[in-house]
């Protein structure tokens, strides 16, 4: 299952359950649509807490997409996910279509805040990632203090 929503920072996207490569490429024609209709540069919130693992051709629909968004505009992404072995299927699409650095992943099933911090990092480039580290930095450097 998926679903593309055109939003006022750009496209929300969920994908849930078992997608099949044939669907995956239904995707991806679909998705080619929105983004060619964007005349602007946009974000993309990502929202699959509920995928499961894609198969290999599913994966390679998938890297088409994730293409299509960086060459049609896209400038940030948020993948929210809950389940490890997505976050490293998608990690490795991501370094290899090269968006990687414009994405970040937070795990809904440690982050009670993860809408919040992911519309934050799309819309106001507040890093998930080094926000996280800071906190851990001050309770290390509080916690020597005692």
């Amino acid at each position: 299952m998926y679903a593309i929503e055109k939003t006022e920072y750009g496209i929300h996207l969920t994908f849930g359950g078992t997608i099949p490569g044939e669907e995956m490429a239904n995707w991806v024609r679909e998705f080619r649509v929105v983004v060619d209709s964007i005349k602007s540069d946009y974000m993309v919130f990502v929202d699959m807490r509920d995928l499961k693992t894609l198969s290999k051709f599913a994966q390679d629909q998938m890297k088409v997409g994730q293409t299509l968004a960086r060459e049609g505009g896209m400038v940030r992404s948020v993948v929210i996910l809950a389940d490890p072995k997505i976050k490293m299927q998608f990690v490795g699409i991501a370094k290899e279509t090269g968006i990687y650095e414009w994405e970040r992943y937070i795990d809904s099933s440690t982050e009670a805040d993860w809408e919040e911090k992911g519309m934050l990092w799309i819309v106001g480039a507040v890093d998930p990632d080094s926000s996280k580290h800071n906190s851990e930095s001050q309770r290390i450097f509080i916690s020597g203090i005692k």
